[in-house]
């Protein structure tokens, strides 16, 4: 399947109640595949193309605020568009996932994968203080993979998720293995498991409000505060990363996503030359990986971030690493990848 084919197909089986989203390449094929499947008539799935990017994250709004399980997919401009929504969510504390199909930009770009929305995605993006959850699957796997344990991981904490995907896993097909069918929670389901939804007053209690409005000073410092501790907890619990040939690197690249498909080449060269060199992969984006990184400073003599961007998440890693050790920067740009031998290439004048 596409990677845009194997998320749609994932929110159908993962039990997701409706998904409101708007074409835009390289990510139509999601909506299109939902549309061809007929999720209807196979779990009972609202599927709904709106008629803009800034309805369809307000209807993610009323759809998760009523406490039905809801998804929506875009890629980088509709998600550009979607920023006052998705802090309004982050705000009224509504679970659900966001799926961005990176292309280039800044502006329109182009329609090639990119890794330029990093910052937007890990930074909050839109106004206030608060944080999506961040995953970056690397296969066509991982992206149906991500659909479901994004749900989860929304409904625990509260909180929307983004999948942080591109154009090239979007797009490109691989084996996948789909997980069975999760049954769509019912009302008594829901009533229990979201007890703060809007889904009808109760007879003899109070009514249930869903609002990100706070006009007095002290309501909205508590209710940040709330929210920042919910994120350390996130932080604690939630890191999620790989590691390929670290134990005895003296040198580690750190890149994610498509990025870290082409960087396992790079390892496999650099070892060859007698190189000692390892891949740290986050999975997370947000909660960032700070604690490994931190510690392999102390061991190694330099990270060197691998991008499709020009330079972003380099700055999580020279945060994390404390100034313990060298950090370095390879990237590229507007859709051109990077090849394992220029990364190679790359690593070497970076430590000379």
């Amino acid at each position: 399947m596409k990677g845009n084919e194997a998320m749609a197909e994932a929110m159908i089986r993962a039990g997701f109640d409706g998904y409101f989203g708007y074409p835009i390449t390289p990510q139509s094929e999601v909506l299109e595949h939902l549309q061809a499947e007929k999720p209807m008539e196979r779990t009972g799935m609202v599927i709904l193309q709106a008629e803009s990017e800034v309805a369809s994250i307000n209807m993610l709004y009323g759809g998760a605020a009523s406490g039905k399980n809801v998804v929506t997919s875009s890629s980088s401009p509709g998600i550009s568009l979607m920023q006052e929504g998705i802090s309004y969510i982050a705000g009224a504390e509504l679970p659900c996932v966001i799926i961005n199909v990176q292309r280039g930009g800044p502006g329109l770009g182009d329609i090639q994968p990119a890794q330029s929305d990093y910052f937007q995605a890990v930074k909050g993006g839109g106004h206030g203080d608060y944080h999506l959850i961040v995953l970056a699957p690397a296969s066509v796997q991982e992206s149906s993979d991500f659909v479901k344990l994004a749900m989860e991981l929304a409904n625990k904490y509260r909180n929307p998720v983004m999948l942080l995907t591109d154009g090239a896993i979007g797009q490109m097909m691989e084996k996948v293995e789909l997980f069975p069918h999760q049954p769509r929670w019912t009302l008594d389901e829901i009533k229990e498991k979201k007890p703060w939804a809007t889904f009808g007053k109760p007879e003899g209690k109070d009514r249930r409000i869903i609002t990100s409005l706070f006009l007095q000073p002290e309501v909205l410092e508590d209710h940040n505060t709330h929210l920042q501790k919910k994120y350390r907890t996130i932080e604690e619990n939630e890191v999620r990363y790989e590691e390929i040939m670290c134990d005895d690197a003296e040198y580690i690249i750190v890149a994610y996503g498509l990025a870290s498909r082409i960087v396992q080449k790079s390892v496999q060269l650099l070892r060859e030359e007698g190189v000692k060199v390892g891949l740290l992969r986050p999975i997370t984006l947000y909660p960032f990986p700070v604690k490994p990184i931190r510690d392999y400073a102390e061991k190694i003599k330099g990270y060197l971030t691998v991008e499709l961007n020009a330079g972003q998440m380099v700055e999580d890693v020279k945060l994390s690493s404390e100034g313990k050790t060298k950090v370095a920067f390879y990237g590229r740009t507007g859709g051109m990848m990077p090849t394992p031998e220029e990364i190679t290439t790359a690593l070497k004048e970076s430590f000379k």
